[in-house]
C-alpha cells in the first residue's frame, strides 16, 4: 500500500464512521472498486484509532462531566437525577447489546458477513429504514428526555451495525428518530453511545496488528487523516442536522447499494 491509497482510505474512514453510510461497508468495497488489495484487518484496526480519537476529543467535556457525575452519584444520591449521571447509565447499558452480540457472532461478522452482496443489500435496506424513521418520527424530544428504556432500545439498534453496510451512527440515529427524538439529539446521543463501542471495538481489533504485513508509514498517514476528517465530520453533521433531513444519506445509500448490485451482477467486481 502506498501513501496515496492510505490517504484515500483514511478519508473514507473519517467520513463514513460518523455519517450514517457505513464505514465497514465502504472499507470493504472502495478498495475493490479501485482495484486495490484488501487493506487487511491490521490496517483497519489501526486507522480506527484516528476516528476513535476524533470522537473522544470532540466530546471530551461531555465525557468528563458524564464520567465524573456518574461516579460521584454512586455514593451521592442527590446526583442520581442529574442528566450526566443518567447519561452514564444509558451509555453503559446501551453498549451491552452490541458487546454481547458482537462477541457471540464474531465468526459470522468477520467471515460470511464480509460479502458485497450482503453489504449492498444492507446499504439499501437500512437506508430505507432510515427513510421510514425520518418520515414517522415526531422529532420533538431532546437529549434531556432520554430514559433507560430508550437507551436500551437505541443500544439494540446499534447491534445492526455489526453487519457491514449498516452503519453504527445510522442504526442508532434510526432508532432515536423512531422514538421521537430530534435529528440533532439523535446524532448527539449516537456519537456519545458510540464511544465505548468504538473504543472496545478498536481495542479488540488491535489483536490483528501483530499479524504482520502492516506498513508503518501508510498506516500512520491513514490514521492521522481519519482523525482530521472524522473530527470535521462530527462538527459538520451536528450543524447540518439542525436544518436538514436525513434524506440525502438515504439517497446515497440506495444509489451506492444499487450500483454495487449492478456491478456484482455484471461480474465487474466479485463478492
Amino acid at each position: 500500500m502506498n501513501v496515496v491509497e492510505a490517504t484515500v482510505l483514511g478519508i473514507v474512514q473519517g467520513l463514513t464512521e460518523f455519517l450514517p453510510i457505513s464505514s465497514s461497508g465502504h472499507l470493504l468495497f472502495v478498495p475493490e472498486l479501485l482495484g486495490w488489495d484488501d487493506p487487511g484487518a491490521p490496517f483497519t484496526a489501526v486507522i480506527q484509532l484516528g476516528t476513535m480519537a476524533a470522537v473522544l476529543i470532540y466530546f471530551w467535556r461531555d465525557l468528563v462531566n458524564i464520567a465524573a457525575t456518574w461516579t460521584r452519584s454512586l455514593w451521592t444520591p442527590a446526583l442520581r437525577r442529574h442528566q450526566d449521571a443518567r447519561m452514564g447509565w444509558y451509555i453503559g447499558l446501551g453498549t451491552i447489546p452490541v458487546g454481547v452480540v458482537g462477541l457471540a457472532g464474531k465468526d459470522f461478522i468477520e467471515g460470511q458477513a464480509r460479502n458485497l452482496w450482503l453489504n449492498a443489500g444492507t446499504l439499501i435496506g437500512m437506508g430505507l429504514l432510515l427513510m421510514v424513521a425520518e418520515w414517522a418520527g415526531a422529532r420533538k424530544r431532546e437529549v434531556g428526555d432520554l430514559n433507560m428504556r430508550d437507551g436500551l432500545i437505541i443500544g439494540g439498534f446499534q447491534t445492526l451495525a455489526l453487519i457491514p453496510g449498516s452503519s453504527r451512527s445510522g442504526s442508532t440515529m434510526t432508532g432515536a428518530l423512531f422514538l421521537g427524538y430530534t435529528r440533532e439529539a439523535a446524532a448527539r446521543y449516537s456519537f456519545l453511545l458510540s464511544v465505548p463501542a468504538v473504543v472496545l471495538s478498536g481495542a479488540f481489533e488491535m489483536r490483528h496488528v501483530g499479524d504482520g504485513g502492516l506498513a508503518v508509514m501508510p498506516a500512520t498517514v491513514a490514521t492521522v487523516v481519519s482523525f482530521v476528517v472524522g473530527y470535521a465530520c462530527i462538527a459538520w453533521l451536528l450543524k447540518f442536522l439542525t436544518k436538514h433531513s436525513m434524506m440525502v444519506f438515504v439517497y446515497y445509500r440506495v444509489a451506492v447499494g444499487g450500483m454495487l448490485m449492478g456491478l456484482l451482477a455484471a461480474g465487474a467486481i466479485s463478492a
